[in-house]
């Protein structure tokens, strides 16, 4: 066998995952078709199974008693986060909550996608997909803007809002929190979308707003890893600094004064202003977007 003479990379080059998915189809011996779950963008619905297959109402008692160890100082929280969590914690139906939300989301992105896609011969419309920066997360899934796929002639009579995406639907009526993670954003004028549709469904307590106890589904992911560090130290055990802290990573910025801000201070932010950032992209966001000290 003759030996490779092009030289690419010494360490080999690791690719992306997509894990596991059904076959559908194929219509040649090189097109193979695939069933792909795909996470949207810039968005967060209400979990209806976390963690694992989970119920969230399985949370309820143990949320409750990470409200008693949030108000007795036990749990690694700012003072300032205290305050936020612990109203929500304490009903004892946090969990509960964030399931029926989370039921009502699903409900609602199924009827966009009737409303959406469905054609009056009732054959489905294309689907638009846009991916990211960083293509699949770590459960192997495409990370992506989507939309209903249009004519050229139907685009023609469309402004940027009669062509929205779903992810920025989800968001307008209150059924998923604006969660936009640098470097996968969207251009200016979709963020200025994001961000204003966010707001008014905020103001006007429509979807999840409705109840002032809410949490977001990042919240509520966060403090299920909050309540499990907090266990640990409460029963005694010795835990470094970088595991008291591992219930939150992400540095939160405020897109409208630029300023960032450590992870324990995103409540410092509105919701519908936030934009996450993981740890090892920090340098690269504070050069890139001009960020400055919160």
């Amino acid at each position: 066998m003759n030996r490779v003479s092009i030289f690419w990379d010494p360490t080999g080059q690791e690719l992306d995952t997509i894990g596991n998915n059904k076959y559908e189809r194929s219509t040649d011996g090189d097109t193979p078709y695939i069933s792909m779950a795909i996470r949207m963008l810039s968005i967060d619905a209400p979990e209806t199974h976390y963690p694992g297959t989970t119920k969230p109402s399985k949370q309820d008692m143990k949320f409750l008693q990470l409200a008693e160890w949030i108000n007795q100082g036990k749990a690694p929280v700012t003072s300032q986060l205290a305050v936020y969590l612990y109203p929500k914690l304490k009903t004892g139906k946090a969990g509960t909550l964030q399931e029926e939300q989370g039921r009502s989301a699903s409900d609602y992105f199924r009827k966009l996608i009737e409303e959406k896609l469905r054609l009056k011969n009732g054959k489905f419309r294309s689907v638009f997909v846009r991916s990211s920066n960083e293509h699949f997360d770590s459960y192997g899934r495409l990370l992506a803007y989507i939309a209903p796929k249009f004519t050229s002639t139907e685009l023609a009579n469309m402004t940027r809002a009669d062509r929205a995406t779903f992810n920025l639907m989800m968001i307008e009526k209150g059924w998923a929190s604006p969660f936009p993670i640098y470097p996968s954003l969207p251009q200016y004028e979709d963020l200025v979308l994001l961000r204003d549709s966010g707001k008014k469904a905020v103001d006007t307590k429509i979807g999840i707003w409705k109840d002032k106890n809410t949490l977001t589904g990042y919240e509520f992911r966060m403090c299920v890893k909050l309540f499990e560090v907090t266990q640990k130290l409460v029963e005694g055990k010795k835990l470094s600094t970088k595991e008291r802290n591992s219930w939150i990573e992400r540095y939160c910025v405020d897109m409208k004064t630029r300023q960032i801000f450590y992870p324990k201070n995103y409540t410092n932010v509105k919701v519908y202003d936030r934009i996450f950032i993981w740890p090892k992209d920090v340098r690269d966001a504070v050069g890139k977007m001009n960020l400055i000290p919160g």
